[in-house]
């Protein structure tokens, strides 16, 4: 990377994103819409570049969390459509309508809100319906002794003036996870999601046109659910034992370059409360990358970065700005030699799992501060950095 910010960057491989949502349509097959999950700047990557790498490879929908992104997609020139998982006052009703966004509604409460602005406009509002089956957060509330009055007020929802009511979706909680209770529940969430579908169409007389609530896992794993449309999220960019299984690439590489080298005896301690003391005579780097640029603190101690000689151990308390690594037996490894945070060669996964984390929290964790280099055809199209300045 050519930059006066030769400190830390990701590079972010469209051809990688494109390899993987080709995958994924191939796996789901014919008939089946694809939602590309864009929300939190598209886990890291850039929600703008992702965004028109998909709607130029062909995807369906995109899914952000809040009108602000929405905003950015189409500030960014994004024309397809584009679905809120989250809540939208009702005073940005209008500039849902006129830039063609879809907002999902999660209870009576806001469909009312929304079908009233959207008359006072005299205009139409296009919605998903949120039904809550077991994650417990969003949505109508429709289990066990709440099913017919949950039923109820999506009957009503779905009739309101202004309102078009283009899909209807759930979110599975365990989809991801192993084990019979986890399939169990997984099954149960789907189950009374077809049945709310099946109980309001037939209530209402009318048909959902898009119904969905394949997420990552329920799209590796469960092809019955993947219904009108699957939404997956880090699947997509090439992350999980799933994306492993389909024989998808990871789209981020997250590098960085040794800014310093030292020799320090045994017995010295290295960075805050001397948690590593070096038991031999030691070489060691220091990295322009800390936890002001996404390398959580937790990890200190316990992660490993890989070198051009293979992987090197971090060592101390990783800083806001550095960290340090053993290249004592790194012996071409010097100053201004690349090293990759995680990617390709050093799957984040593995660093996830040191961390007792998942892969979503460290790719979200990337900062604005750590540019962003966009690669196509193996040439570099695009760079962004969201520092102001």
């Amino acid at each position: 990377m050519s930059s006066t910010l030769r400190r830390t960057w990701a590079n972010i491989d469209l051809d990688a994103l494109a390899y993987n949502y080709r995958a994924l349509k191939a796996h789901i097959g014919e008939g089946v819409k694809f939602m590309g999950i864009v929300k939190a700047d598209a886990y890291g990557h850039g929600s703008v570049q992702v965004g028109r790498c998909l709607e130029e490879a062909g995807a369906d929908y995109l899914a952000v969390s809040s009108i602000d992104e929405a905003m950015e997609l189409r500030v960014g020139g994004i024309t397809m459509p584009v679905l809120i998982l989250g809540h939208t006052p009702r005073d940005q009703v209008e500039k849902l309508i006129d830039y063609d966004i879809t907002q999902t509604i999660t209870c009576e409460a806001k469909a009312i809100n929304y079908s009233n602005e959207a008359m006072k406009l005299g205009k139409t509002l296009k919605v998903h319906i949120k039904v809550d089956t077991g994650m417990s957060r969003l949505g109508y509330l429709c289990d066990d002794g709440f099913f017919d009055g949950g039923v109820a007020n999506i009957v009503e929802d779905c009739q309101m003036p202004g309102l078009d009511v283009e899909g209807i979706f759930t979110h599975f909680a365990m989809a991801d996870e192993d084990g019979e209770e986890a399939l169990a529940y997984t099954r149960h969430q789907f189950k009374l999601f077809c049945d709310v579908i099946s109980s309001v169409e037939e209530r209402s007389g009318k048909k959902f046109r898009i119904r969905h609530c394949a997420n990552t896992g329920a799209t590796a794993r469960f092809p019955e659910t993947h219904l009108d449309m699957v939404r997956p999220g880090l699947l997509l960019y090439g992350y999980g034992d799933y994306a492993r299984d389909l024989g998808l690439q990871p789209v981020m590489s997250l590098k960085t370059a040794v800014q310093t080298i030292k020799h320090y005896p045994a017995g010295t301690k290295i960075s805050y409360g001397g948690t590593f003391t070096t038991d031999r005579k030691t070489r060691m780097g220091v990295l322009p990358y800390g936890y002001a640029d996404g390398f959580l603190r937790s990890l200190s101690n316990k992660a490993q970065v890989m070198t051009s000689e293979g992987p090197a151990r971090q060592c101390g308390r990783i800083c806001m700005d550095m960290s340090m690594i053993d290249l004592t037996d790194k012996h071409s490894v010097g100053v201004g030699s690349e090293v990759e945070i995680f990617g390709k060669l050093n799957p984040v996964e593995e660093m996830a799992a040191a961390g007792g984390t998942i892969p979503y929290e460290l790719v979200c964790a990337v900062s604005k501060r750590v540019p962003r280099v966009y690669l196509k055809d193996g040439q570099v199209i695009e760079r962004e950095l969201l520092l102001r300045f």
